[in-house]
């Protein structure tokens, strides 16, 4: 628009007054028609920021409370883990207890080792014993029952020999007596010995059992929280996961907002240009008017004066009359971009094209590729106002690399052109360009494959997918 504004003011320094004013009407016309779509552009760019706005607001309460939700599944985690150090803790314990239980089982079963072989001695020394008794029991019922102590004590010679005989017979009796206690006394301690050693044994394979059914209650207890502490994780995994989506959402917000506030100054500073446009066609206007009164003037100021000399001499006033006449003037043509045809774009730089518009791999490629090394001219397909130009390490659209957005307005329509991939950038934020005006050089920046130029059209505000259109129909 502004190429065919520039071309209208150039036209009317040499047409006739009449075509002036009609060029003039019309081109003011056109201005006053682009003034009120970047109007309306304006607000709605207004509108888009406050939805953005809203929209960021409410990523604000859900990244808050995706953190809150951190905090509390870290808490969490936290505690489980500090109960799972204790279980562990307790369960190498018990294993130690265990472990103490199994030596003293040990020794235990060394000590019944060693009763056994007591056991066994005893029962040899019982067995003798019992052999003896058995023994003068039969002697006994052999001499007709009782010894006859009585006898063998009156049956002395003599009263050494009675005294003799009586402590024989003491010692005797004294024998068998004592042959009778430690008989019982064995077997009270052999008796004793075995319900000791059982005892003992039952009691610390009790203990054993005990202590097993402990751990085996701890390593359940273990499991359970190596469950939920891996539960946590998940939720912390996917908490995580969606803060990360969240803060990416809420760039592309900013970024957005940020190309909304670049489109809203582009459109602020395209209105000022038009309205400059539009008093310079007016000024224009008014001066051509004034420079025609002032013929008008000269024109019937000479008409009079040649009716005044027709009195003196007709032949030549006729000839006079006859050799007046206007210059010829011709029109030059004003050219004007198609609205939406081929070739409202121009090409941004040379070299084939390697990459289509279109799906592939289940995503939008949303421009075009042009193969070409790096350092090759890239230029503006359009007159307009660069809205945004980003770095490949600063913030926003890194997998662009070094990118440059540029916005047009062409026959009251909005379009966003955009050029990825740069190696270097002459243009900044607000900067106005024409059309085959060179902005930067090709690279490998970003996101790239190789050397190349990633370029694209958007009609309207760039949205990403939303409104990205195949560069192939605008271009010529």
């Amino acid at each position: 628009m502004k190429k065919a504004l520039s071309c209208a003011l150039i036209g009317t320094l040499v047409i006739s007054l009449s075509p002036i004013q009609q060029a003039s009407a019309q081109s003011i016309e056109d201005l006053n028609k682009e003034i009120e779509n970047l109007e309306k552009e304006q607000n709605t760019k207004q509108n888009e920021t406050n939805e953005l706005e809203k929209k960021q607001n409410e990523m604000e309460n859900k990244i808050n409370d995706n953190k809150a939700e951190q905090n509390k599944t870290q808490s969490d985690i936290n505690n489980i883990d500090q109960k799972l150090t204790d279980t562990r803790n307790k369960i190498d314990a018990k294993e130690k207890q265990i472990d103490a239980t199994n030596k003293e089982i040990e020794d235990l079963t060394n000590r019944i080792e060693e009763l056994k072989k007591e056991i066994k001695d005893l029962e040899e020394r019982i067995e003798k014993r019992d052999k003896l008794l058995k023994d003068r029991l039969r002697s006994i019922q052999q001499n007709g029952g009782e010894m006859p102590y009585i006898e063998v004590i009156f049956g002395s010679q003599s009263f050494g020999d009675f005294i003799s005989r009586s402590i024989s017979v003491n010692k005797i009796m004294d024998s068998d007596k004592e042959i009778m206690d430690q008989q019982k006394k064995d077997k009270a301690t052999l008796e004793a010995a075995k319900i000791e050693v059982e005892d003992k044994k039952e009691k610390i394979e009790t203990e054993k059992a005990n202590l097993e059914a402990q751990k085996k209650e701890l390593e359940s207890l273990k499991q359970d929280l190596d469950k939920q502490i891996a539960q946590k994780e998940k939720i912390m995994e996917k908490l995580e996961e969606e803060h990360n989506h969240l803060e990416e959402y809420k760039i592309s917000i900013e970024d957005e907002k940020q190309i909304l506030a670049n489109q809203a100054a582009a459109a602020a500073k395209a209105k000022e240009i038009a309205e400059s446009e539009k008093g310079k066609l007016e000024q224009a206007a008014r001066e051509q008017e004034e420079k025609a009164r002032k013929e008008a003037e000269a024109a019937a100021a000479a008409k009079k004066q040649a009716s005044e000399n027709n009195n003196t001499s007709s032949s030549s006033s006729d000839s006079k009359s006859s050799s007046t006449s206007s210059p010829s003037q011709s029109t030059p043509e004003v050219t004007t971009q198609s609205g939406g045809g081929n070739g409202t774009f121009s090409w941004p730089t040379s070299g084939t094209i390697s990459s289509t518009y279109g799906h592939r791999w289940g995503k939008l490629h949303r421009g075009i590729d042009f193969a070409v090394s790096v350092g090759t001219p890239v230029k503006a397909a359009a007159p307009g106002v660069v809205i945004q130009t980003n770095t490949e390490h600063g913030p926003g659209m890194n997998g662009y690399g070094n990118v440059i957005l540029i916005a047009h307005s062409i026959n009251g329509e909005t379009y966003t052109t955009l050029y990825a991939h740069l190696s270097s950038m002459a243009v900044s934020s607000g900067d106005v360009v024409s059309a085959g005006q060179v902005i930067g050089n090709s690279g490998n920046t970003g996101h790239s494959t190789g050397p190349h130029l990633h370029f694209e059209i958007h009609k309207g505000g760039w949205n990403g997918d939303a409104n990205a259109k195949d560069p192939m129909n605008y271009l010529p």
